[in-house]
């Protein structure tokens, strides 16, 4: 574990990569952060040796890149472009979006992530960290269902509401999953809008599988060339 703490995942501290923890060594993150630069969709070594805080916090600040990317072909709000890449592909887009959100208000990729997983692995403990905020949720879907219903007091009696969107028994891994397929769901919004931009006269053969297929490889790879150079130019908010 000391070794785990230092940024050395080797031997059997590499089963540090199945805990949670509340904070992130800069060795991983820095580690994650050049792992992303080779493959910003989310390489197998993601997984395999680096600290799932580590990670997601490099994986927020890449999230954030894609999402400037795609809500600049699309035109819409970057903070809500998982939400709706959400309409193409269902996707976990709860996560990705809440941090989207705490990123583009100032806060940085590390207290985003680490606040959440924080917040997960307290519920895990059977502690309320935020009952304001839980009562703003309850609130909220009173006036949801109220709505749907067209009754002033829906019964909430078989009604749950979660406590965190992350898994509360591996809340860093769940959210490192989540962030990364939210960076493929931007990749899925902007390669929508990048269709339209193609000529029609442009498709005159017939697209059989295998052409499909490399189109959408270079699509991908087009892709992760402008989320490359986005996340180069902002990298100042992941040190």
């Amino acid at each position: 574990m000391e070794n785990a703490e230092l940024g050395a995942l080797s031997g059997r501290s590499q089963q540090a990569v199945l805990l949670s923890r509340e904070d992130a060594s800069p060795v991983q993150v820095a580690a994650a952060d050049q792992l992303l630069q080779q493959d910003p969709f989310g390489p197998d070594d993601l997984f395999r040796g680096i600290d799932p805080t580590a990670a997601s916090v490099a994986a927020a600040h890449w999230l954030a890149a894609a999402a400037e990317v795609t809500g600049e072909a699309s035109g819409l709000d970057p903070t809500r472009v998982v939400l709706e890449a959400d309409n193409i592909e269902e996707l976990p887009h709860e996560s990705p979006t809440l941090v989207l959100g705490l990123i583009n208000d100032g806060v940085s990729p590390y207290d985003a992530v680490t606040s959440l997983v924080r917040h997960a692995m307290q519920v895990t403990d059977g502690v309320l960290p935020d009952p304001t905020a839980l009562r703003e949720q309850l609130d909220d879907l009173h006036e949801t269902l109220a709505r749907h219903s067209g009754e002033e007091e829906p019964d909430l009696t078989d009604v749950a509401l979660r406590l965190t969107p992350l898994d509360p028994q591996r809340p860093a891994c769940d959210l490192l999953e989540d962030l990364l397929t939210g960076i493929h769901g931007c990749w899925l919004l902007h390669s929508e809008y990048e269709n339209l931009d193609h000529d029609e006269s442009d498709d005159v053969e017939e697209w059989d599988d295998a052409r499909a297929e490399l189109e959408q490889n270079r699509s991908r790879e087009r892709f992760a060339e402008l989320v490359r150079d986005t996340a180069t130019r902002h990298r100042a908010r992941l040190i």
